[in-house]
């Protein structure tokens, strides 16, 4: 492996301008989850510039007519998988509104903090191992197609490619500059209540209106949370009613749940659906359930304890670590028991949000940082 060193650096900052020229090139390509052609055409350019980069043509994979990228090097059981996806949250239009921009400062655009950047660095941290003569055997770059949507089609693709991994890196960006290393876990639900419709004016007595009763159990669901814990319960989309003069048969509410230990979200699932009605003659049904574990802090204490150290090799400061509450592909890694650091692309904020930014001055150390981890993982670990 090469000596981790500055040099790392001054050859990730040489690379800063196409870096950038890259993370524009994927920001115009719009991939809204829900349009599959949208993401399957973004894949098609992940694709070229890997190929234009690396000389490495990944494979595409198409599940549920969802378009995902695994580029492998050298084997079917990698030693280190970079964990991206290409989708973003932005429906096909925003570019016109919100082009990409780059005032020396930020860059700007739809996608470009999540997670285009982190992409793009992932391309660049392998071309850096290249040039220097490191060889990629045992490295997967992973470029999913559906994050945004749960990774319904990916995750058993991100499980497989993880199984004999020794470190999956996710290129999710940073809170602000500081790396995660726990994510609570999600869960989803739809809780309806079910009751009798009636006439509003002529006999609403007949009816059970399931509004109300809806209504009476929200301080129950947000009740199941528990901030000692960490475990937070959120009712948040709710409709109820057809008509203005019909009492409502019908009322359901979104609850978005998370924990940070899976005897946590166990907890909340199995309170969550044992919820019944105060409203005699009113019917409870809950649907869905967990979506992805947690990523508890012990899967990363020994990537980000090297990270650290790869940081003082290369002189770009000390690594701060942080639990947050969103979820993440880190997630599923995680719980199956592959050390998994997330946060490992752009730095910035405003993930789904309009002030959405990745600052420049980061791109090149995050990048350096990136390829020493991967060259530190692909090789076998010291002792110790």
């Amino acid at each position: 492996m090469p000596a981790i060193s500055p040099a790392l650096l001054e050859a990730a900052e040489s690379r800063l301008d196409q870096i950038v020229a890259d993370i524009q090139t994927l920001v115009e390509v719009e991939t809204p989850s829900d349009d599959k052609d949208a993401v399957a055409e973004g894949a098609a350019v992940v694709a070229d510039l890997m190929v234009e980069r690396l000389g490495l043509e990944p494979e595409p994979i198409v599940v549920d007519d969802v378009t995902h990228l695994r580029l492998r090097v050298g084997t079917d059981k990698p030693k280190v998988v970079l964990v991206n996806h290409q989708d973003t949250v932005w429906p096909t239009g925003t570019l016109a509104r919100k082009p990409f921009s780059n005032d020396g400062h930020a860059l700007r655009g739809p996608g470009v903090f999540d997670m285009l950047t982190g992409l793009v660095m992932s391309i660049h941290a392998a071309k850096l191992l290249q040039e220097m003569g490191h060889s990629l055997y045992g490295l997967s770059i992973m470029v999913t197609g559906d994050e945004e949507l749960g990774s319904v089609t990916s995750r058993d693709l991100l499980l497989d490619e993880s199984s004999a991994a020794r470190a999956a890196f996710v290129m999710e960006g940073a809170l602000d500059t500081s790396l995660k290393v726990a994510r609570k876990g999600t869960s989803n639900y739809t809780v309806s209540v079910t009751g009798v419709a009636a006439h509003a004016g002529l006999d609403p007595e007949k009816g059970i209106n399931a509004g109300i009763a809806l209504g009476l159990l929200l301080p129950d669901i947000a009740a199941l949370g528990d901030h000692t814990l960490g475990t937070t319960v959120t009712p948040t989309v709710m409709r109820a009613g057809t008509t203005t003069n019909t009492v409502p048969d019908y009322a359901e509410v979104v609850v978005d749940a998370r924990a940070t230990t899976s005897a946590e979200q166990e907890r909340v699932d199995e309170q969550i659906r044992a919820l019944t009605s105060q409203m005699n003659g009113a019917h409870v049904e809950v649907t869905g359930g967990v979506n992805r574990p947690p990523m508890e802090r012990s899967s990363a204490d020994v990537l980000f304890e090297r990270a650290q150290k790869v940081a003082a090799a290369l002189n770009i400061g000390e690594l701060s670590g942080e639990e947050v509450g969103g979820a993440s592909d880190g997630n599923f890694t995680a719980a199956a028991g592959i050390p998994t650091l997330d946060g490992m692309g752009a730095c910035g904020s405003g993930a789904h949000a309009e002030h959405e930014h990745a600052l420049v001055d980061y791109i090149a150390p995050r990048t350096a940082l990136l390829a020493g981890l991967i060259a530190a993982h692909l090789d076998p670990p010291a002792a110790g």
